[in-house]
């Protein structure tokens, strides 16, 4: 009798643990995640497929129907992840006569940092998203500029649920291409942003930085410095492609123009990260009908989408 009540209440003080060791191990993984800080990651797939959506729209010249597709597109991704944007609407002057353009911005929220009079500071992540007019072949754009926009929609995920210093504008701009020559106009997007915040000091000197992307999906991809480009930013950025080992980001250096340059006119630091020898130096593929899915990779952008994210906390701890 003695020994069977023994038996039985050790029985039930295993059971008992184990219950416990049982629920204690269930939780663990739950809370050590809660624990753990959230892993940022850029996902070359994701911005693949949204490449291959604006390829499938075809040309996307500034003014055309092709590029009011490629801007509901744009919001549309924007919508799904909960980014607040809005379109910047202007009517510029172009060789063929007024067209309009449209930029649209997308805002990531971070921490409150410095408020300059009327404006937040603010950093800029810029790309454009129209393409070269051709009337003579048909010109899809995939890598100028369908991966500076499906790059830009996919850093839109990341950004938003990373804890960023300071706000981040996701800034998709329309009328970089030449209309004719490049001589004749370009860079219409930036130039009319860079106007608006010029009505307001106080929302021009918010404007802590500006990087822009343009041209990163050659399969062959090789980014030089651009020496047109501020030299700290040009500094962080490939102090990040060293500690990552990419080197795609080389040494070399060529001088862009670019929609970094209204930015820098206006006294903000600028940087423009940009593959221009498309697939090398002889640009076979550069505003060819050969701009096409099957001369890009998604690597490309995985290299920039890795490099930029691990450059950012040292941007953003000077420009805070």
């Amino acid at each position: 009798m003695l020994n069977s009540d023994l038996v039985a209440r050790r029985v039930v003080l295993v059971l008992s643990s184990a219950l416990v060791l049982a629920c204690v191990s269930a939780q663990t993984p739950e809370s050590s995640q809660e624990a753990a800080p959230a892993t940022i990651s850029f996902d070359s797939a994701r911005a693949f497929e949204h490449l291959k959506q604006i390829v499938a729209i075809g040309p996307r010249p500034a003014g055309s129907p092709g590029a009011q597709k490629t801007r509901d597109y744009i919001t549309a991704q924007m919508k799904a992840l909960g980014v607040a944007t809005r379109e910047q609407s202007f009517e510029a002057e172009t060789a063929i006569g007024p067209l309009k353009m449209v930029n649209v911005i997308a805002t990531i929220p971070g921490g409150s940092g410095p408020a300059t009079g009327s404006g937040q500071a603010r950093l800029i992540i810029a790309g454009h998203y129209d393409t070269k007019r051709f009337e003579e072949l048909e010109f899809v754009g995939a890598n100028d500029a369908g991966s500076s926009t499906a790059f830009l929609i996919e850093l839109a995920r990341v950004l938003k649920d990373r804890k960023n210093a300071l706000p981040i504008e996701l800034l998709f701009l329309d009328g970089e291409e030449a209309i004719g020559e490049w001589a004749t106009g370009n860079t219409y997007g930036s130039r009319h942003y860079v106007l608006e915040a010029a009505t307001d000091a106080a929302s021009l000197k918010s404007i802590r930085a500006m990087i822009l992307v343009d041209m990163i999906a050659d399969k062959e991809l090789t980014i030089k410095r651009d020496e047109n480009s501020t030299p700290w930013l040009n500094d962080a950025i490939w102090s990040a492609a060293r500690k990552l080992k990419r080197p795609e980001f080389v040494e070399a250096t060529t001088l862009i123009e670019d929609d970094h340059l209204p930015f820098l006119r206006a006294g903000i630091p600028a940087v423009d990260i940009i593959d221009l020898e498309y697939p090398d130096p002889t640009m076979r593929y550069w505003h060819t009908a050969e701009d096409t899915l099957d001369k890009v990779s998604a690597e490309g952008m995985q290299v920039v989408g890795d490099v930029l994210i691990a450059a950012l906390p040292a941007i953003e701890l000077r420009v805070r």
